[in-house]
C-alpha cells in the first residue's frame, strides 16, 4: 500500500503539490491525470525520493521513502530517459538491472522472452547503444527494465508517449496483466485520457497541485474526464 499524508512541495513561495491524504491499495492500477504543471511528475518524484517534500510523508508498504531505501528492493520505475544508461546496449542494461535485482543472465533472458512482441525486433541484438535508439524504443527498454525482479510496485510516467499505436496496445495488455494476474500496484500518469481510463481501475485528477477528482473507473469515466478538461 502507498500512503501520502499531508504531502506538499513548494519552490520558494510557489506550491506545486498539496495532497492531504491519498491511499493506493496493493494491486490497484492507479492513474494520475492533469494538464501540464498539475503536479503529476512531482508526485512521482516524491514517491521515488528524487526530490524531498516540503511537508508530510509518503509511505511505500510502510516504508517512509525519504527515511529509508528499503522500498527500492520492491519498486520499479521509469520516469524518463535519465533512468537509462546511454552508453550501454539494451542487453547490457537489462543484465545490469537484472544483477541489481538478484537475477542471473539466464533469468534475464527468460524474463525478456516475454516481451518479444513488445520489442518488435527493435531492441535486442541490434548492437546499438541506448542513447542511439529512438525515443519510443528507449521508452520500451525503460518500461521493461522497471518490471524486472518481480516488483510489488511499478511507477510509469507518461508510458504511452512516443509509442506507436501497436506498441501502445501491447503495453496496455502488459499493464493489465501485471495488476490482474500478479497483483502488482501500478501507478501510471498520462495525458491520454483514453489509455489511462482503459488500464486503470482508479483515476485521480490533479489541478495546480491539488486533487480535484478521485474516480473509480466505469464506462462513463472517459466522458466525465473529457467533460472536465473541456470545461
Amino acid at each position: 500500500m502507498i500512503q501520502a499524508k499531508n504531502i506538499s512541495k513548494k519552490y520558494g513561495l510557489t506550491e506545486v503539490l498539496n495532497i492531504p491524504a491519498l491511499d493506493i491499495p496493493k494491486g490497484q492500477s492507479f492513474g494520475l491525470v492533469g494538464n501540464n504543471g498539475a503536479g503529476k511528475t512531482t508526485f512521482f518524484n516524491l514517491l521515488l525520493d528524487l526530490i524531498r517534500p516540503t511537508s508530510g510523508t509518503i509511505e511505500n508498504h510502510e516504508v517512509i521513502v525519504n527515511k529509508s531505501e528499503d522500498w527500492k528492493t520492491f519498486t520499479g520505475s521509469f520516469i524518463d530517459e535519465s533512468f537509462l544508461i546511454g552508453y550501454l546496449t539494451p542487453q547490457e542494461y537489462f543484465d545490469f538491472i537484472g544483477e541489481l535485482r538478484g537475477m542471473n543472465k539466464a533469468d534475464v533472458q527468460s524474463f525478456l522472452s516475454q516481451f518479444e512482441e513488445f520489442f518488435n525486433g527493435e531492441i535486442l541484438g541490434k548492437k546499438k547503444y541506448l542513447r542511439d535508439l529512438s525515443k519510443g524504443n528507449q521508452k520500451k527498454a525503460g518500461i521493461v527494465a522497471a518490471m524486472m525482479g518481480n516488483p510489488q510496485v511499478v511507477i510509469l510516467d507518461e508510458p504511452f508517449a512516443n509509442l506507436d499505436p501497436t506498441t501502445q496496445i501491447r503495453l496496455k495488455s502488459i499493464i493489465k496483466k501485471l495488476t490482474q494476474e500478479s497483483e502488482v500496484t501500478v501507478l501510471v500518469s498520462s495525458h491520454d485520457l483514453s489509455h489511462v481510463t482503459e488500464v486503470c481501475e482508479r483515476i485521480v485528477v490533479l489541478e495546480k497541485g491539488n486533487m480535484v477528482k478521485d474516480i473509480k473507473t466505469s464506462p462513463e469515466t472517459l466522458k466525465e474526464l473529457e467533460s472536465y478538461f473541456s470545461a
